[in-house]
């Protein structure tokens, strides 16, 4: 998705790796170091959130993998849905029908 990453001295066009409700994954050609303030800018509904990078990758082209945070929880932020927290919880995953295993019979006696 598309985003704008502001920070100190810098402003940055880019693309997200990955989103969450807690921030992304971007690839920035700006130099960041852990803990640094920046703001995320979505360009479709112009709103802006205080971040924090709370991780950096290994350089990709010039380019390095830099996780941030938001202040808190925003899963707003990127107008998708999510998943539920519990989603993966296997109390509420349920089998298909068609992988059911079958039920084991007992042979009927044959009549004499």
């Amino acid at each position: 998705m598309p985003v704008l990453v502001h920070g100190r001295d810098f402003n940055e066009a880019t693309n997200t790796v990955a989103v969450n409700a807690h921030g992304c994954l971007v690839l920035l050609k700006a130099k960041v170091v852990r803990d640094d303030q920046v703001s995320l800018i979505n360009p479709k509904t112009a709103e802006e959130l205080p971040a924090k990078v709370v991780s950096l990758g290994k350089p990709e082209d010039g380019k390095i993998p830099v996780g941030v945070e938001f202040g808190e929880p925003s899963p707003l932020f990127w107008r998708i849905n999510f998943p539920p927290e519990d989603w993966f919880t296997s109390s509420e995953r349920k089998r298909p029908a068609s992988s059911a295993r079958p039920v084991a019979s007992t042979p009927v006696p044959a009549k004499k």
